[in-house]
């Protein structure tokens, strides 16, 4: 017997869909995983995901690692439970309503992206020996998502631009806070949320992803930038 057909068909994909665990439940369940291996006595996790920008800065003499700039979201301060329980909270209220707006291959893009986005600001505008660890950068962009496609929906936004603003605020202030993270995940996430609801018609759907990818296209290449003319980032 056979469900991949006709109406039954149909009702399977639906009902697999329906059940199969969101994007946003998986970053979170991943990210939690790796906090719990955080707190192991004597655990790697935490130096061997960190960022900083001296790890794609090769004239640093340090070892090229540029995937750092995404495992930064992974991994949080072990001695700050608020810094991860933080983040989760807003990762879980807005990634849900992100997700189904945009659909779940789009709300990771810009997840990871969003990350990317905040690790490169961090790399031009950081210290290059100043490490940081969260996803705050991701979660900003979410933020920065979330205000666009509530204007472009014609929805209220003034709420979620005070949140933004209040966090950038503080972020400016409280020195052990990575702002420029925040802002480069703020930028970055907003960039490719307007590509996506300018792009959202059938019939634009190659215009988006031609889009999408010259942008992630763009980031690589900042990202890579020090490591490509052997010079560090200003």
């Amino acid at each position: 017997m056979t469900f991949s057909r006709g109406r039954s068909g149909a009702a399977w994909r639906r009902f697999r869909s329906a059940v199969a665990p969101s994007v946003t439940y998986v970053l979170i369940m991943i990210t939690l995983l790796v906090f719990l291996a955080q707190l192991i006595p004597g655990s790697p996790v935490t130096n061997a995901l960190l960022f900083a920008p001296a790890y794609v800065e090769p004239a640093t003499g340090y070892p090229y690692e540029p995937w750092r700039l995404l495992t930064v979201a992974l991994v949080h301060s072990p001695g700050v439970i608020l810094h991860i329980a933080f983040n989760m909270i807003a990762l879980w209220m807005f990634g849900q309503q992100i997700e189904v707006a945009m659909g779940r291959w789009r709300f990771l893009l810009t997840y990871l992206l969003s990350a990317l986005g905040g690790s490169i600001a961090v790399l031009y505008l950081g210290a290059t020996l100043q490490s940081v660890v969260g996803a705050s950068g991701a979660i900003f962009g979410l933020l920065g998502a979330y205000f666009v496609i509530a204007r472009k929906l014609g929805g209220n936004a003034t709420g979620i631009l005070v949140l933004i603003a209040l966090n950038l605020g503080i972020g400016l202030f409280v020195r052990t806070i990575s702002w420029q993270a925040h802002v480069g995940g703020l930028i970055t996430g907003a960039l490719v949320a307007l590509i996506i609801v300018q792009t959202r018609k059938r019939t634009q759907q190659r215009l988006q992803v031609l889009l999408l990818a010259a942008f992630t296209v763009v980031l690589l290449i900042a990202a890579a930038w020090p490591a490509l003319t052997g010079t560090l980032a200003p």
